[in-house]
């Protein structure tokens, strides 16, 4: 993918959300294809956390939570779950959007995505 300077910003965005480990560990691939896929997943995924505009890194952050939970991505939502600390969202706002995607996702997505709130929680008060 050609470097821009839209790709750098997306870049940027996505080392100080997810934090360099993450992200070194999932861009360590040096095959031709796993590059052109992260800098596809990058370009595209947080080029929008890396627009100007009217959503602030909390906002973005509680809908990715939301739409990964409706979605019944767990593995995507508790990866930005992890983020929060980062993005502004408050444990309390996540039990809050907990009631929110079981109330207008189900039950079971709610419930999954409980767990996996919790199980963050319980990583991150370990220091992990």
């Amino acid at each position: 993918m050609e470097e821009t300077e839209q790709l750098r910003a997306a870049r940027g965005v996505r080392r100080r959300i997810l934090g360099d480990a993450y992200v070194d560990a999932a861009t360590a691939d040096p095959a031709p294809a796993a590059v052109e896929f992260q800098d596809y997943l990058t370009a595209t995924a947080w080029g929008v956390w890396a627009r100007e505009g009217a959503l602030s890194p909390r906002d973005r952050s509680l809908l990715v939570l939301a739409m990964t939970a409706a979605l019944g991505r767990m593995d995507e939502f508790r990866i930005h779950a992890g983020t929060t600390p980062r993005t502004g969202v408050t444990d309390a706002e996540i039990d809050e959007l907990l009631f929110q995607i079981a109330a207008y996702c189900g039950v079971p997505a709610g419930s999954a995505a409980r767990r996996a709130v919790q199980s963050v929680r319980t990583e991150r008060e370990a220091g992990r």
